[in-house]
């Protein structure tokens, strides 16, 4: 990873496990508490890809793995978000930009419960039963509904971030148009951009048009001459 994966990935990660920790954690919410450190795992991996993703989600889950009060075997979520990290990087958007919500969403919702069965089931494995207790199904509930009513407000603050950070052309070139497209893209189903699209025909059309009359008006001269 670059420099500025590695230092940016970071910030964030600590950032999301201290308000994780010190706030989500406190709010004694029915079922399961909001994942915001898997939000932001999924936002990084939708910009760097699955092998970022995968990178990312390993260091963020081994981070949560040793931070108090942690009370599961240190690698047992680090383990859970490298997978999970590296499925969701491979529905990173070709050109970029989010142009429904749609996807973002079912990825948010997949990792949510995928997230749950897998940290259940490697618990099964060392012998943690806390998940039979509690009861699986409404923990697959309420963390898909914890973490897809926070996820507008996170993700694309982040694949915004990190597009920043890559130097990418498209930010370069408007960071705040390019945030506001991602946030229209998750929150409006990307109509905004179709709107620019056909604005951009109706210029190119008459752009064409006035360089058709040009032509045709030297061409009328050299006839008068």
């Amino acid at each position: 990873m670059r420099v500025n994966r590695i230092l940016l990935s970071s910030a964030l990660v600590v950032v999301a496990l201290v308000i994780q920790v010190s706030v989500l954690a406190r709010l004694h919410l029915p079922g399961a508490v909001p994942d915001l450190l898997l939000l932001t795992v999924l936002g990084l991996a939708l910009v760097y890809g699955h092998v970022g993703g995968a990178l990312v989600g390993f260091g963020a889950g081994l981070l949560a793995d040793l931070a108090p009060p942690a009370d599961h075997a240190a690698g047992r979520y680090a383990l859970v978000l490298c997978v999970i990290g590296y499925l969701a990087g491979l529905a990173k958007p070709e050109n970029g930009r989010l142009k429904s919500a749609t996807g973002p969403m079912v990825v948010v919702v997949a990792a949510a419960i995928g997230t749950t069965l897998l940290y259940a089931g490697v618990g099964a494995l060392v012998g943690d039963t806390a998940a039979r207790h509690v009861g699986l199904g409404s923990l697959l509930f309420t963390a898909a509904l914890y973490d897809l009513l926070l996820a507008p407000f996170v993700v694309p603050g982040i694949m915004a971030l990190a597009r920043r950070a890559e130097n990418d052309p498209l930010a370069e070139t408007g960071s705040a148009a390019n945030s506001a497209n991602i946030s229209s893209g998750w929150l409006s189903s990307g109509t905004g951009l179709k709107i620019g699209g056909q604005r951009g025909g109706l210029g190119s059309l008459k752009s064409k048009a006035r360089t058709r009359t040009a032509r045709v008006g030297r061409i009328k001269g050299v006839k008068r001459l």
